[in-house]
């Protein structure tokens, strides 16, 4: 009876634990056709340092320097 006891109280703590846990940032979005996307990494939540860019032009084709963060803003605008 203890055992089973002990094991719902650990289970509920688990439980409660894992919903503290905050989920991962949203990734950026993909680019829509005929839009020209810049997107903008940076390294933390405030954005003041640029660590990357990725830009994706009006037919498709991508380019990136730097590195990826959760940290990041988007930006599409029409061809």
């Amino acid at each position: 009876m203890l055992r089973r006891a002990l094991t719902a109280a650990a289970l509920a703590t688990l439980a409660g634990a894992a919903a503290l846990v905050p989920a991962a940032p949203a990734q950026a979005r993909a680019c829509t056709i005929n839009f020209y996307c810049y997107t903008t990494f940076y390294s933390n939540a405030s954005r003041t340092v640029v660590v990357g860019q990725k830009f994706e032009d009006c037919v498709g084709n991508m380019s990136m320097w730097g590195v990826r963060s959760p940290y990041l803003t988007f930006s599409e605008n029409p061809c």
